[in-house]
């Protein structure tokens, strides 16, 4: 999920809370703002992944090549699946997505935090350099430390109806573990995810600088808006915001495609055919 690191790094931080009479101060209150974030930002990445869930699990298959769909295209195979596997053939692997949301994001949240703090004292950065920095290395660390839900998550999607290897989600993390090396077993394909990040974030805030910053300039009345927090400050419209942003995603990962490709591929190393696999 590099795209959730980009997000967070270039988060707005916390609004300033104003002091509580009573118990629960701004402390609290700000442990108040982040549970809530989190939350409402794990329900939504829930639900942002099942709707794209279809188009996942066609890429998994057209990434690794599987044998029943290789021959076809993006909206055959969208088509395709159902007809052999039914319309729930569109979700395989879903679910343990939807379990590495949470701790992706709460892993993600702490560590964000930790690092900026170290950046700010340790290295004397800060701006929106720091934020970059501590965004990358938060995105890193939550990658790390969910990263055998992914490779789960990949090896069911990647199943075809007929051909099971694997009947769950603790049926593969048993499998995985007991034939593929304990788990080191579930780290095949690290490599390329962790050297993805750094092209996808920095074309990612280019990008999306780069759109802003002219955007304004040229068309400041049409594209942006005073701020809430200065109005002699113009900022973006939210969808322009929003378009900017999608545009800034789809480029970065256009260019960090190739990395996502090797990844796949060497995440079900040991379940393609023998001429494709890459350990």
């Amino acid at each position: 999920m590099p795209a959730a690191a980009a997000a967070l790094a270039s988060a707005d931080p916390p609004p300033a809370m104003p002091p509580a009479s009573g118990t629960g101060g701004p402390a609290a209150r700000r442990d108040f703002y982040w549970l809530r974030s989190f939350l409402a930002g794990g329900i939504a990445g829930c639900c942002a992944k099942t709707t794209v869930a279809p188009l996942d699990r066609v890429k998994v298959l057209l990434q690794a090549h599987n044998h029943h769909y290789k021959h076809l295209g993006v909206f055959s195979t969208l088509r395709a699946v159902p007809q052999k596997e039914g319309y729930l053939g569109l979700y395989k692997g879903n679910g343990a997505m939807m379990i590495r949301i949470f701790p992706y994001g709460a892993i993600q949240f702490m560590a964000f935090e930790q690092y900026k703090t170290l950046i700010t004292t340790k290295l004397g950065i800060s701006g929106h350099v720091h934020r970059l920095m501590a965004g990358s290395m938060a995105g890193m660390t939550a990658v790390i430390c969910t990263y055998p839900l992914d490779v789960v998550r990949v090896r069911l999607a990647f199943q075809v109806k007929g051909e099971h290897t694997y009947t769950g989600i603790i049926h593969a993390f048993k499998t995985i573990y007991a034939k593929e090396g304990g788990f080191l077993g579930f780290y095949r394909g690290l490599m390329p995810t962790i050297l993805g990040m750094a092209p996808y974030a920095g074309v990612s805030f280019f990008t999306f600088g780069t759109l802003k910053s002219v955007g304004l300039s040229h068309a400041p009345t049409l594209l942006g808006r005073p701020s809430s927090d200065n109005p002699n400050v113009l900022v973006l419209k939210t969808h322009i915001n929003l378009l900017c942003g999608g545009v800034a995603g789809a480029i970065a990962q256009t260019i960090s495609y190739p990395f996502d490709v090797t990844r796949r591929r060497m995440q079900l190393g040991t379940v393609l055919p023998e001429f494709e696999k890459c350990l």
